[in-house]
């Protein structure tokens, strides 16, 4: 089965991210399409299994297979848990709204440290930038203060908001190269400060519900082996989409 088809037959959950689902959209931002593809159960009994992510087939679009998605979101990924808080769902059918309800089950304090070490080693890229090319990338280093945000706020309420609301205008003005960087590199450092803060006292769990989502994942699987489906395609291609870089 072709990776392109496993996107377009078998996707339980679409949605769009980016500057467009954090509030943050202006007339130049692209439509930045996520996606979780449910691979057909009977393809795992091959030796070539199915991919674990597929790019395409539209431009800026990118999905992963279900079990993949889980794992990264068990591990508090940042794009991952964002990913299920998109308020703008293109798609979704039953599994997916499973999938859905199962949001809080991601959610730990590992956040904490997931989104603060994403956030450090993208910082050391800008600050490279800068010794470069004597200014950091202005739409980078907004994202990094609206990451940073989201993650203050989660570990203070235990809950995930990705649209950025009243704070909208201060971080175009940082996209917009307005804000100097001794300003921008104050503001991380303090959210970063506010961020562990939250940690010691957040309402969210330790770990995340692992046998929960498992029990979820265990599930759809057996559900899909039940589906009658021709799997007589071979699986040309889906060895290729492998060398796809990892996300």
């Amino acid at each position: 089965m072709h990776p392109e088809t496993l996107v377009r037959d078998h996707t339980i959950y679409a949605c769009v991210m980016g500057s467009r689902a954090f509030g943050l959209r202006t007339d130049g931002s692209d439509t930045d399409r996520r996606g979780v593809f449910l691979a057909p159960t009977p393809l795992f009994w091959r030796f070539d299994k199915p991919p674990t992510h597929v790019d395409g087939p539209l431009p800026e679009q990118f999905s992963w297979e279900l079990e993949r998605f889980c794992e990264l979101a068990l591990r508090a990924n940042p794009n991952i848990l964002e990913c299920l808080h998109s308020p703008l769902v293109e798609y979704v059918d039953d599994t997916g709204r499973e999938l859905l309800a199962l949001r809080e089950a991601f959610l730990s304090r590992q956040a904490h440290e997931t989104f603060t070490r994403y956030v450090l080693g993208q910082r050391k890229k800008l600050e490279a930038d800068i010794r470069v090319h004597g200014a950091p990338r202005w739409k980078h280093a907004m994202h990094l203060l609206r990451l940073l945000a989201s993650a203050r706020d989660l570990l203070r309420t235990g809950r995930l908001t990705i649209d950025v609301g009243d704070r909208r205008e201060p971080l175009l003005a940082v996209k917009r190269g307005e804000v100097p960087w001794t300003q921008v590199e104050s503001r991380m450092v303090r959210l970063a400060r506010e961020a562990e803060e939250a940690a010691h006292r957040s309402p969210l769990p330790a770990e995340p519900d692992r046998r929960r989502v498992e029990d979820f994942l265990i599930r759809a699987r057996r559900a899909s082996a039940l589906q009658p489906g021709p799997y007589d395609e071979g699986v040309q291609g889906v060895v290729g989409a492998r060398s796809v870089g990892q996300r």
